[in-house]
Protein backbone atom coordinates (compact mmCIF):
# COMPACT_ATOMS: atom_id res chain seq x y z
CA UNK A 1 0.00 0.00 0.00
CA UNK A 2 1.24 3.49 -0.88
CA UNK A 3 1.11 6.30 1.69
CA UNK A 4 1.44 10.07 1.40
CA UNK A 5 3.98 10.04 4.26
CA UNK A 6 6.07 7.54 6.13
CA UNK A 7 5.32 9.45 9.33
CA UNK A 8 2.78 12.06 10.34
CA UNK A 9 3.43 13.79 13.66
CA UNK A 10 0.56 15.56 15.43
CA UNK A 11 2.03 18.19 17.74
CA UNK A 12 5.01 20.52 17.40
CA UNK A 13 6.34 20.33 20.94
CA UNK A 14 9.67 18.99 22.10
CA UNK A 15 8.90 15.30 21.58
CA UNK A 16 7.17 15.73 18.25
CA UNK A 17 9.76 17.95 16.60
CA UNK A 18 12.61 15.70 17.75
CA UNK A 19 10.91 12.60 16.34
CA UNK A 20 10.13 14.32 13.05
CA UNK A 21 13.62 15.79 12.64
CA UNK A 22 15.42 12.51 13.39
CA UNK A 23 13.09 10.40 11.25
CA UNK A 24 13.44 12.74 8.25
CA UNK A 25 16.89 14.25 8.64
CA UNK A 26 18.84 11.22 9.88
CA UNK A 27 16.83 8.26 8.64
CA UNK A 28 15.47 9.60 5.35
CA UNK A 29 11.76 9.16 6.06
CA UNK A 30 9.11 11.28 4.36
CA UNK A 31 7.63 13.17 7.30
CA UNK A 32 4.89 15.72 7.92
CA UNK A 33 4.05 17.52 11.16
CA UNK A 34 0.97 19.52 12.12
CA UNK A 35 0.89 22.13 14.89
CA UNK A 36 -2.23 24.21 15.52
CA UNK A 37 -0.68 26.87 17.75
CA UNK A 38 3.06 27.66 17.85
CA UNK A 39 6.07 25.49 17.18
CA UNK A 40 7.90 24.57 20.37
CA UNK A 41 4.99 23.39 22.46
CA UNK A 42 4.44 23.94 26.16
CA UNK A 43 8.10 24.09 27.14
CA UNK A 44 9.22 26.79 24.72
CA UNK A 45 6.07 28.87 24.37
CA UNK A 46 4.20 28.67 27.68
CA UNK A 47 6.21 26.59 30.11
CA UNK A 48 9.82 25.92 31.02
CA UNK A 49 11.50 28.70 29.04
CA UNK A 50 9.29 31.72 29.80
CA UNK A 51 8.85 30.54 33.38
CA UNK A 52 12.60 30.29 33.96
CA UNK A 53 13.11 33.76 32.48
CA UNK A 54 10.47 35.04 34.90
CA UNK A 55 12.34 33.32 37.73
CA UNK A 56 15.47 35.25 36.78
CA UNK A 57 13.49 38.51 36.66
CA UNK A 58 11.89 37.85 40.04
CA UNK A 59 15.28 37.46 41.76
CA UNK A 60 16.17 41.12 41.18
CA UNK A 61 15.05 42.51 44.56
CA UNK A 62 16.88 39.82 46.53
CA UNK A 63 20.03 40.37 44.50
CA UNK A 64 19.96 44.10 45.15
CA UNK A 65 19.40 43.53 48.86
CA UNK A 66 22.32 41.12 48.93
CA UNK A 67 24.51 43.55 46.97
CA UNK A 68 23.93 46.19 49.65
CA UNK A 69 24.93 43.69 52.33
CA UNK A 70 28.18 43.13 50.41
CA UNK A 71 28.99 46.83 50.37
CA UNK A 72 27.42 48.08 47.18
CA UNK A 73 25.34 51.27 47.15
CA UNK A 74 22.54 49.69 45.16
CA UNK A 75 18.94 50.76 44.67
CA UNK A 76 16.09 49.10 42.83
CA UNK A 77 13.38 50.91 40.88
CA UNK A 78 10.01 49.57 39.80
CA UNK A 79 9.59 46.53 37.60
CA UNK A 80 8.75 47.26 33.95
CA UNK A 81 6.39 44.40 33.19
CA UNK A 82 5.49 45.73 29.74
CA UNK A 83 9.14 46.00 28.76
CA UNK A 84 9.96 42.55 30.12
CA UNK A 85 6.95 41.00 28.41
CA UNK A 86 7.94 42.50 25.05
CA UNK A 87 11.47 41.15 25.36
CA UNK A 88 10.13 37.78 26.48
CA UNK A 89 7.85 37.63 23.45
CA UNK A 90 10.75 38.38 21.13
CA UNK A 91 12.84 35.63 22.71
CA UNK A 92 10.06 33.06 22.36
CA UNK A 93 9.60 34.03 18.70
CA UNK A 94 13.34 33.58 18.16
CA UNK A 95 13.25 30.10 19.69
CA UNK A 96 10.14 29.16 17.74
CA UNK A 97 11.89 30.17 14.50
CA UNK A 98 14.82 27.89 15.40
CA UNK A 99 12.43 24.96 15.88
CA UNK A 100 10.76 25.70 12.56
CA UNK A 101 14.07 25.97 10.71
CA UNK A 102 15.09 22.64 12.21
CA UNK A 103 12.03 20.98 10.70
CA UNK A 104 12.45 22.63 7.32
CA UNK A 105 16.16 21.82 7.24
CA UNK A 106 15.40 18.15 7.86
CA UNK A 107 12.85 18.11 5.03
CA UNK A 108 9.75 17.89 7.21
CA UNK A 109 6.52 19.24 5.70
CA UNK A 110 4.88 21.50 8.31
CA UNK A 111 1.14 22.14 8.44
CA UNK A 112 0.22 25.14 10.59
CA UNK A 113 -3.19 23.84 11.53
CA UNK A 114 -4.96 21.31 13.72
CA UNK A 115 -4.81 17.67 12.76
CA UNK A 116 -6.79 14.71 14.11
CA UNK A 117 -6.56 10.96 13.72
CA UNK A 118 -9.02 9.70 11.10
CA UNK A 119 -7.97 6.06 11.14
CA UNK A 120 -5.05 3.73 11.67
CA UNK A 121 -3.22 5.31 8.72
CA UNK A 122 -5.13 8.55 8.13
CA UNK A 123 -4.92 12.10 9.46
CA UNK A 124 -7.54 14.77 8.88
CA UNK A 125 -6.36 18.38 8.65
CA UNK A 126 -8.44 21.37 9.73
CA UNK A 127 -8.78 22.51 6.11
CA UNK A 128 -10.60 19.26 5.30
CA UNK A 129 -7.79 17.36 3.62
CA UNK A 130 -7.18 13.76 4.61
CA UNK A 131 -3.64 12.43 4.22
CA UNK A 132 -2.32 8.94 4.71
CA UNK A 133 0.72 7.85 6.72
CA UNK A 134 2.36 4.52 7.39
CA UNK A 135 2.94 5.63 10.98
CA UNK A 136 1.24 8.29 13.10
CA UNK A 137 2.86 9.83 16.16
CA UNK A 138 0.68 11.67 18.68
CA UNK A 139 2.70 14.27 20.58
CA UNK A 140 0.07 16.80 21.64
CA UNK A 141 1.27 17.28 25.23
CA UNK A 142 -0.98 18.39 28.06
CA UNK A 143 -2.96 21.39 29.20
CA UNK A 144 -3.82 23.02 32.55
CA UNK A 145 -6.77 21.54 34.42
CA UNK A 146 -9.32 23.79 36.10
CA UNK A 147 -12.12 22.02 38.03
CA UNK A 148 -15.75 22.88 37.49
CA UNK A 149 -17.10 25.51 39.88
CA UNK A 150 -19.09 28.72 39.73
CA UNK A 151 -16.94 31.50 38.31
CA UNK A 152 -14.18 29.32 36.81
CA UNK A 153 -14.25 31.55 33.71
CA UNK A 154 -12.74 34.37 35.79
CA UNK A 155 -9.46 32.54 36.50
CA UNK A 156 -6.25 32.29 34.52
CA UNK A 157 -3.79 29.42 34.20
CA UNK A 158 -0.07 29.12 33.53
CA UNK A 159 -0.95 29.48 29.82
CA UNK A 160 -2.17 33.04 30.24
CA UNK A 161 0.16 34.35 32.94
CA UNK A 162 2.80 35.45 30.42
CA UNK A 163 0.32 37.58 28.46
CA UNK A 164 -1.22 39.63 31.26
CA UNK A 165 -1.39 43.33 30.30
CA UNK A 166 -0.29 44.27 33.83
CA UNK A 167 0.92 42.47 36.92
CA UNK A 168 -1.79 42.04 39.57
CA UNK A 169 -1.30 43.80 42.89
CA UNK A 170 -2.80 40.96 44.91
CA UNK A 171 -2.96 37.49 43.42
CA UNK A 172 -4.29 34.13 44.58
CA UNK A 173 -2.49 30.98 43.46
CA UNK A 174 -4.67 27.87 43.70
CA UNK A 175 -2.78 24.59 43.80
CA UNK A 176 0.07 23.02 45.70
CA UNK A 177 2.21 21.39 43.03
CA UNK A 178 5.47 22.61 41.61
CA UNK A 179 3.87 24.92 39.03
CA UNK A 180 1.70 26.67 41.63
CA UNK A 181 4.59 27.01 44.06
CA UNK A 182 6.98 28.29 41.40
CA UNK A 183 4.56 31.00 40.29
CA UNK A 184 3.89 31.97 43.90
CA UNK A 185 7.61 32.66 44.29
CA UNK A 186 7.89 34.39 40.91
CA UNK A 187 4.99 36.79 41.47
CA UNK A 188 6.14 37.55 45.01
CA UNK A 189 9.58 38.42 43.67
CA UNK A 190 8.05 40.70 41.04
CA UNK A 191 6.28 42.66 43.76
CA UNK A 192 2.80 41.14 43.99
CA UNK A 193 1.05 40.33 47.25
CA UNK A 194 0.72 36.53 46.96
CA UNK A 195 -1.66 34.13 48.70
CA UNK A 196 -1.62 30.40 47.96
CA UNK A 197 -4.52 28.01 48.62
CA UNK A 198 -4.44 24.24 48.37
CA UNK A 199 -6.66 21.44 49.60
CA UNK A 200 -3.63 19.47 50.88
CA UNK A 201 0.00 20.16 51.90
CA UNK A 202 2.12 21.88 49.27
CA UNK A 203 4.52 19.86 47.08
CA UNK A 204 2.93 16.60 48.10
CA UNK A 205 4.77 13.61 46.66
CA UNK A 206 8.20 15.15 47.10
CA UNK A 207 10.51 14.32 50.00
CA UNK A 208 8.75 15.59 53.13
CA UNK A 209 11.80 17.06 54.85
CA UNK A 210 12.72 19.03 51.73
CA UNK A 211 9.15 20.10 51.14
CA UNK A 212 8.79 21.40 54.68
CA UNK A 213 11.93 23.54 54.34
CA UNK A 214 10.79 25.03 51.03
CA UNK A 215 7.34 25.89 52.39
CA UNK A 216 8.86 27.46 55.51
CA UNK A 217 11.18 29.58 53.37
CA UNK A 218 8.29 30.62 51.11
CA UNK A 219 6.34 31.75 54.16
CA UNK A 220 9.40 33.61 55.45
CA UNK A 221 9.51 35.54 52.17
CA UNK A 222 5.95 36.74 52.79
CA UNK A 223 3.88 34.28 50.76
CA UNK A 224 0.65 33.60 52.65
CA UNK A 225 -0.04 29.86 52.44
CA UNK A 226 -3.30 28.18 53.46
CA UNK A 227 -3.83 24.43 53.26
CA UNK A 228 -7.07 22.42 53.47
CA UNK A 229 -8.93 25.11 51.52
CA UNK A 230 -11.52 24.42 48.82
CA UNK A 231 -13.02 27.21 46.70
CA UNK A 232 -16.81 27.19 46.23
CA UNK A 233 -17.20 30.08 43.80
CA UNK A 234 -15.57 33.21 42.42
CA UNK A 235 -17.59 36.35 41.77
CA UNK A 236 -16.33 39.26 39.69
CA UNK A 237 -16.96 42.62 41.36
CA UNK A 238 -15.87 46.21 40.83
CA UNK A 239 -13.30 45.70 43.60
CA UNK A 240 -11.84 42.58 41.97
CA UNK A 241 -12.51 38.86 42.26
CA UNK A 242 -14.37 37.75 45.38
CA UNK A 243 -13.26 34.23 46.28
CA UNK A 244 -15.62 32.22 48.48
CA UNK A 245 -14.32 29.11 50.26
CA UNK A 246 -15.89 26.08 51.85
CA UNK A 247 -14.80 27.12 55.34
CA UNK A 248 -16.75 30.37 55.04
CA UNK A 249 -13.87 32.73 54.31
CA UNK A 250 -14.11 35.30 51.54
CA UNK A 251 -11.20 37.31 50.14
CA UNK A 252 -10.71 39.65 47.20
CA UNK A 253 -7.93 39.47 44.65
CA UNK A 254 -6.93 41.22 41.45
CA UNK A 255 -6.26 37.87 39.76
CA UNK A 256 -6.67 34.17 40.51
CA UNK A 257 -4.21 31.74 38.95
CA UNK A 258 -5.24 28.07 38.93
CA UNK A 259 -2.40 25.55 38.84
CA UNK A 260 -4.26 22.43 39.92
CA UNK A 261 -2.60 19.94 37.64
CA UNK A 262 -2.48 19.14 33.94
CA UNK A 263 -4.33 16.65 31.74
CA UNK A 264 -3.28 14.96 28.49
CA UNK A 265 -4.36 16.75 25.32
CA UNK A 266 -6.42 14.01 23.65
CA UNK A 267 -9.89 15.55 23.59
CA UNK A 268 -11.32 15.62 20.08
CA UNK A 269 -8.26 14.00 18.50
CA UNK A 270 -10.24 11.06 17.12
CA UNK A 271 -8.15 8.51 18.97
CA UNK A 272 -11.00 6.52 20.50
CA UNK A 273 -12.82 6.34 17.18
CA UNK A 274 -9.62 4.97 15.67
CA UNK A 275 -9.56 2.28 18.37
CA UNK A 276 -6.70 3.65 20.44
CA UNK A 277 -6.92 2.79 24.13
CA UNK A 278 -6.96 5.78 26.49
CA UNK A 279 -6.49 5.81 30.26
CA UNK A 280 -9.19 7.18 32.57
CA UNK A 281 -7.52 10.60 32.58
CA UNK A 282 -7.38 10.69 28.78
CA UNK A 283 -3.72 9.70 28.46
CA UNK A 284 -2.68 7.58 25.49
CA UNK A 285 -1.77 4.11 26.72
CA UNK A 286 1.53 2.96 25.21
CA UNK A 287 4.03 0.16 25.73
CA UNK A 288 7.77 0.46 26.37
CA UNK A 289 8.28 1.29 22.67
CA UNK A 290 5.73 4.16 22.83
CA UNK A 291 3.37 2.08 20.67
CA UNK A 292 -0.38 2.04 21.23
CA UNK A 293 -2.67 -0.94 20.80
CA UNK A 294 -3.03 0.15 17.15
CA UNK A 295 0.35 -0.90 15.68
CA UNK A 296 0.67 2.09 13.32
CA UNK A 297 -0.05 4.70 16.01
CA UNK A 298 2.51 5.80 18.60
CA UNK A 299 2.60 8.53 21.26
CA UNK A 300 5.32 10.32 23.20
CA UNK A 301 5.60 13.06 25.80
CA UNK A 302 3.07 14.42 28.24
CA UNK A 303 0.12 13.02 26.30
CA UNK A 304 1.17 9.57 27.57
CA UNK A 305 1.31 10.70 31.21
CA UNK A 306 4.52 8.82 31.98
CA UNK A 307 7.02 11.43 33.18
CA UNK A 308 5.85 14.92 32.16
CA UNK A 309 9.27 16.50 31.58
CA UNK A 310 10.62 18.01 28.38
CA UNK A 311 13.90 16.04 28.32
CA UNK A 312 11.91 12.82 28.72
CA UNK A 313 9.66 13.71 25.78
CA UNK A 314 12.72 14.46 23.66
CA UNK A 315 14.28 11.09 24.49
CA UNK A 316 11.01 9.30 23.78
CA UNK A 317 10.67 11.02 20.40
CA UNK A 318 14.26 10.27 19.45
CA UNK A 319 14.01 6.62 20.53
CA UNK A 320 10.80 6.22 18.52
CA UNK A 321 12.45 7.57 15.37
CA UNK A 322 15.53 5.38 15.78
CA UNK A 323 13.40 2.31 16.46
CA UNK A 324 10.88 2.67 13.65
CA UNK A 325 12.99 4.33 10.97
CA UNK A 326 16.61 3.80 11.96
CA UNK A 327 16.71 0.03 12.41
CA UNK A 328 18.15 0.56 15.90
CA UNK A 329 15.47 -0.51 18.40
CA UNK A 330 15.82 1.59 21.53
CA UNK A 331 13.71 1.98 24.67
CA UNK A 332 13.75 4.96 27.01
CA UNK A 333 14.91 4.35 30.56
CA UNK A 334 12.46 6.15 32.86
CA UNK A 335 14.37 5.28 36.04
CA UNK A 336 16.37 7.86 38.01
CA UNK A 337 15.22 10.92 36.08
CA UNK A 338 16.42 14.05 37.85
CA UNK A 339 14.24 17.15 38.01
CA UNK A 340 14.21 20.64 39.47
CA UNK A 341 11.51 22.78 41.05
CA UNK A 342 12.26 26.47 40.52
CA UNK A 343 10.82 27.73 43.75
CA UNK A 344 12.89 30.10 45.87
CA UNK A 345 14.75 28.26 47.31
CA UNK A 346 15.25 25.92 44.39
CA UNK A 347 14.79 22.17 44.73
CA UNK A 348 16.74 19.51 42.86
CA UNK A 349 15.75 15.87 43.24
CA UNK A 350 16.69 12.48 41.82
CA UNK A 351 15.55 9.04 42.89
CA UNK A 352 13.42 8.02 45.84
CA UNK A 353 12.15 10.24 48.61
CA UNK A 354 12.93 9.11 52.14
CA UNK A 355 9.32 7.93 52.53
CA UNK A 356 9.33 5.88 49.31
CA UNK A 357 12.73 4.35 50.05
CA UNK A 358 11.71 3.44 53.59
CA UNK A 359 8.72 1.52 52.23
CA UNK A 360 11.03 -0.51 49.99
CA UNK A 361 13.46 -1.68 52.69
CA UNK A 362 16.05 -0.67 55.32
CA UNK A 363 17.79 2.62 54.60
CA UNK A 364 20.20 5.16 56.04
CA UNK A 365 19.50 8.87 55.72
CA UNK A 366 22.29 11.43 55.60
CA UNK A 367 21.42 15.12 55.91
CA UNK A 368 23.21 18.42 56.22
CA UNK A 369 21.16 21.54 56.94
CA UNK A 370 23.00 24.84 57.24
CA UNK A 371 23.11 28.52 56.45
CA UNK A 372 25.34 28.91 53.37
CA UNK A 373 28.33 31.23 53.48
CA UNK A 374 26.91 33.68 50.96
CA UNK A 375 23.61 34.07 52.82
CA UNK A 376 25.22 34.13 56.25
CA UNK A 377 27.54 37.02 55.40
CA UNK A 378 24.60 38.98 53.98
CA UNK A 379 22.54 38.45 57.12
CA UNK A 380 19.95 36.32 55.34
CA UNK A 381 17.99 33.60 57.12
CA UNK A 382 18.04 31.37 54.02
CA UNK A 383 18.98 27.77 54.71
CA UNK A 384 20.22 24.89 52.59
CA UNK A 385 19.49 21.16 52.87
CA UNK A 386 21.56 18.37 51.32
CA UNK A 387 20.15 14.86 51.66
CA UNK A 388 21.19 11.36 50.60
CA UNK A 389 18.98 8.30 51.00
CA UNK A 390 21.07 5.11 51.01
CA UNK A 391 20.12 1.43 50.77
CA UNK A 392 21.55 -0.39 53.81
CA UNK A 393 22.07 -3.65 51.93
CA UNK A 394 23.64 -2.48 48.65
CA UNK A 395 24.96 0.94 49.83
CA UNK A 396 23.64 2.48 46.62
CA UNK A 397 22.42 6.06 46.80
CA UNK A 398 18.69 5.70 46.18
CA UNK A 399 17.79 9.37 46.49
CA UNK A 400 19.55 12.71 46.36
CA UNK A 401 17.67 15.86 47.30
CA UNK A 402 19.00 19.41 47.38
CA UNK A 403 17.25 22.56 48.59
CA UNK A 404 19.55 25.45 47.72
CA UNK A 405 20.25 28.18 45.20
CA UNK A 406 21.06 26.57 41.82
CA UNK A 407 19.93 23.17 43.11
CA UNK A 408 18.92 22.22 39.57
CA UNK A 409 22.49 22.66 38.38
CA UNK A 410 23.82 20.49 41.21
CA UNK A 411 21.30 17.66 40.90
CA UNK A 412 22.13 17.22 37.21
CA UNK A 413 25.69 16.23 38.13
CA UNK A 414 24.68 14.07 41.09
CA UNK A 415 22.25 12.23 38.81
CA UNK A 416 25.14 11.03 36.63
CA UNK A 417 26.74 9.28 39.58
CA UNK A 418 23.41 7.81 40.66
CA UNK A 419 22.69 6.54 37.16
CA UNK A 420 26.04 4.74 37.26
CA UNK A 421 24.99 3.04 40.51
CA UNK A 422 27.22 5.01 42.86
CA UNK A 423 27.39 3.90 46.47
CA UNK A 424 27.61 6.09 49.54
CA UNK A 425 31.25 5.05 49.93
CA UNK A 426 32.00 6.27 46.41
CA UNK A 427 30.44 9.62 47.25
CA UNK A 428 32.64 9.65 50.38
CA UNK A 429 35.75 8.82 48.33
CA UNK A 430 35.23 11.90 46.17
CA UNK A 431 37.26 14.87 47.35
CA UNK A 432 35.26 17.97 48.22
CA UNK A 433 35.40 21.26 46.33
CA UNK A 434 35.80 23.94 48.98
CA UNK A 435 34.19 26.30 49.79
CA UNK A 436 30.96 25.25 48.09
CA UNK A 437 27.52 24.16 49.18
CA UNK A 438 27.77 20.99 47.10
CA UNK A 439 30.78 19.71 49.05
CA UNK A 440 28.33 18.59 51.72
CA UNK A 441 27.25 15.78 49.36
CA UNK A 442 30.63 14.10 49.83
CA UNK A 443 31.38 14.98 53.46
CA UNK A 444 28.37 13.53 55.29
CA UNK A 445 29.98 10.62 57.15
CA UNK A 446 27.45 9.66 59.81
CA UNK A 447 23.79 8.90 59.11
CA UNK A 448 21.22 11.26 60.61
CA UNK A 449 18.83 8.36 61.08
CA UNK A 450 18.15 4.75 60.14
CA UNK A 451 14.83 3.41 58.91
Amino acid sequence: MSFDYDLFVIGGGSGGVRAARIAAGEHGAKVALAEEYRMGGTCVIRGCVPKKLMVFASQGPALIEEARAYGWQAELGGFDWAGFRAKLGAELSRLEAIYRRGQEGAGVTVFDQRATVAGAHEVRLADGRVVSAKHILVATGGRPFVPEFEGRDHVITSNEIFDLPALPGRVLIVGGGYIASEFACILKGLGADVVQYNRSPLLRGFDTECRDLIVAQMRARGIEIHENIVIDRIVKTEAGLAVHCGDGREERFDAVLYATGRVPNTEGLGLEAAGVTLARNGAVVVDEWSQTNIPSIYAVGDVTDRIALTPVAIREGHAFADTVFGATPRKVDHELVASAVFTQPEFGTCGLSEEAARAAGPIEVYTSAFKPMRAGFAGSEARVLMKLVVCKATRRVLGCHIVAPEAGEMIQLAAIAMKMGATKEQFDATCAVHPTMAEELVTMRKPTRHA
